[in-house]
C-alpha cells in the first residue's frame, strides 16, 4: 500500500508564463513524455493568437509531495512553439 507522505511525483504540467507575469496552465499528464508530447498542440487550442505573441516560457512542473499536500517544482524550461509548427494543420 503507498504511503500517505510519498514523495514520487505524481503528475506533470505545462505552464505559459506570460510577458505580464501571469500564467496559465496548457497541459496536464502523467510522465513527462505524455506533456512534451502534448504541450505544442495545447499551446495552439489552449491559447488564442495575441495570447500565443505574449508568452515569454513553457515551464515543465511534477507534483512533489501527498496528493493533499504538496507543491509544484519546477523541472525545466520547454520550447515556445513557433507558430509556423501548429497552423494550417487542421
Amino acid at each position: 500500500m503507498p504511503s500517505v507522505n510519498d514523495s514520487s511525483p505524481q503528475s506533470w504540467r505545462a505552464v505559459a508564463i506570460f510577458d505580464d507575469r501571469s500564467d496559465r496552465l496548457l497541459y496536464l499528464g502523467r510522465s513527462v513524455a505524455q506533456v512534451r508530447a502534448g504541450v505544442a498542440a495545447a499551446f495552439a487550442e489552449v491559447l488564442d493568437e495575441e495570447e500565443r505573441d505574449h508568452v515569454r516560457s513553457l515551464v515543465l512542473q511534477r507534483w512533489q509531495g501527498a496528493a493533499d499536500a504538496g507543491s509544484w517544482l519546477h523541472h525545466a524550461l520547454l520550447e515556445v512553439p513557433i507558430a509556423a509548427n501548429f497552423q494550417g494543420g487542421s
